[in-house]
Formats: C-alpha cells, sequence, structure tokens
C-alpha cells in the first residue's frame, strides 16, 4: 500500500495535535496517541520508537477519520470501540455508556464482603458493557451472576464481551426493567451504576456525554433519584437475608440518597480517591 505525501509518524501526531487542541478537546495529547495506536494498530512504545515510520494510504485515511471524528466531539472509546476497566479490555459501542475508572469502586466494595463464600448469587443491575458483571465473575470463580439490562442491544454488547474473556457461561443475561421478574430472597448482592443524573444538572454535564452516550443510561430523570428510588426496594425484596446492595452515586444525590434506607442496616457512603461521594451500600437486616 503507498504512502498519502510521505507523512511520517511524528508529523501525523503533531498534526492531530494542533487540530485537537484548537478543537478544546482535553487531554489533547493522550487522545491524539490513541488514535494513531487505533490506525497503526500499534502501541505507544512503538510510536515513539519508530517516529519516521511513513503511513501507508490506509493508515493516513483511518487516522484523518478518527481525528475528524474526535475534533466533532464524538468520545475516543467509541472511535476505536475499546475501553479498559479492571484491567480488562471491553468492546464499546454507542449502545451502552463508556465505562468509567470511578466504577472500579463497586469491584472493590464488593469483593471483601463476598469473602470465601463458596456460593452467591449476584445481580449486576443495568449491565451495559458487562463491565462490572464480568469483572466480579472473574474475580469470584464461585459466583452465578445475571447480568440485567432494559436495552437489548446493551445486552448484545455485554455478551460479546463476556465471551472475549471467557466468562460467557458464568453470566446468565436477562432484558429487564431493573429487577423486574428477579425471585424474592434469591441473591446475595445486587450491584448496579444505575442512571443518577438529573434532568436539571444538563447544563453541567459534558458535552460529549449529552450528544454521543445513551441518554437513558445517563438520566434518572428530573432529580437523578427515579431509577434509585424504584431498584432499593426491589433490591430489598430480591436480596436474601444480609445480602448486600451496592451501587454508584454521584455529590449530588448523595445526601437524598439515605433516605430510601430506612429499613436497611450497615448503611455506607464511600468516596472516590478524589473524595467524592461514589459508592453507596447497605445489607438488608
Amino acid at each position: 500500500m503507498g504512502s498519502v505525501a510521505s507523512i511520517t509518524l511524528r508529523e501525523a501526531l503533531a498534526s492531530a495535535l494542533e487540530r485537537l487542541n484548537t478543537a478544546h478537546i482535553s487531554s489533547a495529547r493522550l487522545n491524539a496517541e490513541i488514535l494513531l495506536m487505533f490506525a497503526l494498530s500499534c502501541d505507544r512504545s512503538y510510536l515513539y520508537a519508530h517516529p519516521e515510520h511513513v503511513l501507508t494510504t490506509e493508515e493516513f485515511e483511518r487516522f484523518e477519520h478518527a481525528v475528524s471524528a474526535r475534533t466533532r466531539g464524538v468520545p475516543a472509546q467509541y472511535i476505536t470501540g475499546h475501553q479498559e476497566f479492571w484491567g480488562m479490555d471491553f468492546i464499546v459501542t454507542p449502545d451502552v455508556l463508556i465505562p468509567r475508572p470511578e466504577t472500579e469502586h463497586l469491584i472493590e466494595a464488593v469483593l471483601p464482603l463476598a469473602g470465601d463464600m463458596t456460593r452467591l448469587s449476584i445481580a449486576d443491575v443495568g449491565t451495559g458493557t458487562g463491565c462490572i458483571a464480568i469483572a466480579l465473575a472473574k474475580e469470584l470463580p464461585a459466583a452465578q451472576i445475571t447480568a440485567v439490562d432494559i436495552s437489548s442491544k446493551a445486552l448484545d454488547v455485554a455478551r460479546i464481551n463476556a465471551e472475549r474473556h471467557h466468562l460467557g457461561q458464568r453470566i446468565d443475561f436477562k432484558q429487564s426493567d431493573l429487577l423486574d421478574g428477579m425471585k424474592d430472597g434469591s441473591l446475595d448482592f445486587v450491584v448496579s451504576n444505575p442512571p443518577y443524573v438529573g434532568e436539571m444538572e444538563e447544563d453541567q454535564v459534558q458535552l460529549e456525554v449529552l450528544k454521543f452516550e445513551p441518554r437513558t443510561a445517563v438520566f434518572a430523570g428530573p432529580t437523578g433519584l427515579e431509577v434509585i428510588q424504584r431498584l432499593v426496594p426491589q433490591a430489598y425484596a430480591a436480596l436474601k437475608q444480609g445480602g448486600w446492595i451496592v451501587m454508584e452515586i454521584s455529590r449530588t444525590i448523595a445526601d437524598s440518597v439515605k433516605n430510601y434506607f430506612g429499613e436497611w442496616k450497615d448503611f455506607e457512603i464511600r468516596c472516590d480517591l478524589q473524595k467524592i461521594p461514589r459508592v453507596a451500600m447497605a445489607r438488608k437486616g
């Protein structure tokens, strides 16, 4: 395959950096590197070891398309189709919310509670990419996990990710509105990263999230509490005695969330590394 005007890797990176900065894309250098690695199907070490590599026509066109999309605000994860979570690579499409590092705090909260339990049943509510269910399946080999989502397209993505990590046999995928149809007293854990942004906060949400990520996975309703308000009592019914709910929240709703846990035990809110309330958890007494 021929080259286009002999554009080197170094020149392509510099050009992309300038365009991304002009478009006010945050972390422009990181984005430029990610998109170039995507276009060349290489790792970061290759970028810096071969700055004089001349892009082929195919590589150049793929890179141009990726940079153009990113300057329009399309998230890099939707361009490359990938995002890392819990040390694993996940397929990402515009049908699912992009996994965030903050959501790993849910996994960190569940694992000590699961301890040495030999058999346990977990529901991941609003599974999206399947990242939570798959991470828990990896870390808890004895667990049977049900991954629930109202979106059939999201479940398709989650199934693909589970198969890629050879955990498809460990996870049941169910299309459902929250825990509808789940047997009472059947679960040890309900884990969820539910929609928790209020429509009144729309002007505070990143523009690329508003434009490109699934709205129903971001916004819960006017206040941001609407989905949690439904999920908490459903979880109480579905959990065994002593079972736990562990869910992601935001600073905006942290003070209000506790109002839904009157009959629960050991309610706790944990903060992330930036001291932002991130995880709400409680035990069925």
